[in-house]
């Protein structure tokens, strides 16, 4: 079988330190590489993959102030359906825009739908709902106007992360700085809680970080050490007491839920989106509805 991976282009694959859609085009693309299939991963001409690599755009918009994101987008998707006839199955990890190819084309496409950024994009997928088979990444954000084939979780490589045992001595936000990840509510639970936290992730939203959550990092109760390393991650996730997912939003997955129980550490989250799927109450973690629960 010869599989093309259309992955998205705002930042490498894998990515070197956030880009979870990149992410899975890469987690993917070595797991169908493994067991012997032809994967063609159409990603940034700086990616890595074990499998064959085609790309026109040099390196990830996101990464790259020379890049116009929508001159690379167009590109990009233009060139994997431009060889669609040399597969068997375009699997697209792009979000709705290859969704336009999708009836010009004979080769099937499926969609992982990571999530819905907003309503206003649902039409997209609902144009297209008869030209692309759908998977969901949970159930929670399935749509009821849209067809799936199936619900599959995210999955990560677990030889990544090494098992800790034992309970360590800081709280940890791992995530994108923004209000819907929870930032300032995690500094509020370590504040009501005496122990201390690490902030790990990339600046999402400036003017957040810089009212909300900058004023109350000291370097010594309230940490922040930016964007990690998947080598860092790991050891952050690992040393971890628990990880806070206070999210402001309902989040279709959460790949740091998963990566730190698969340290052994649990989860403290908000009760919102996919967290019931993910985390067993009481086992993997705790599933909470406000800061006080969370404490």
């Amino acid at each position: 079988m010869r599989v093309a991976v259309l992955a998205p282009v705002s930042w490498r694959v894998p990515p070197r330190h956030y880009g979870p859609w990149e992410q899975f085009a890469s987690l993917l693309t070595e797991g169908l590489v493994a067991r012997g299939i032809d994967v063609t991963l159409f990603a940034t001409a700086d990616s890595l993959t074990s499998g064959r690599l085609a790309s026109v755009v040099a390196r990830g918009y996101s990464e790259d102030p020379d890049v116009e994101p929508k001159v690379a987008e167009c590109l990009h998707i233009a060139h994997a359906f431009e060889h669609a006839d040399e597969f068997d199955i375009i699997h697209n990890s792009f979000d709705f825009l290859p969704l336009t190819y999708s009836g010009l084309v004979d080769t099937p496409v499926l969609t992982t739908i990571h999530g819905f950024s907003s309503q206003l994009i649902l039409p997209a997928y609902q144009r297209y709902n008869a030209t692309s088979a759908y998977v969901a990444v949970s159930d929670a954000d399935r749509h009821p106007s849209l067809d799936y084939v199936a619900t599959i979780h995210h999955g990560i490589d677990t030889d990544a992360f090494s098992l800790h045992p034992s309970p360590g001595r800081y709280l940890l936000f791992f995530g994108r700085i923004h209000p819907d990840k929870g930032t300032a509510e995690a500094i509020d639970v370590a504040v009501d809680s005496g122990i201390p936290l690490v902030i790990a992730g990339i600046v999402q939203d400036q003017r957040y970080f810089d009212e909300r959550v900058a004023p109350r990092v000291d370097g010594e109760h309230v940490s922040f050490v930016g964007a990690t390393s998947p080598l860092e991650r790991s050891e952050l996730l690992g040393g971890a007491h628990s990880l806070l997912h206070l999210i402001g939003f309902e989040e279709p997955f959460g790949y740091s839920v998963v990566e730190a129980m698969a340290c052994g550490t649990p989860v403290i989250a908000f009760r919102r989106g996919s967290m019931e799927e993910l985390i067993e109450d009481g086992k993997t973690g705790f599933l909470v509805d406000d800061v006080e629960g969370a404490v």
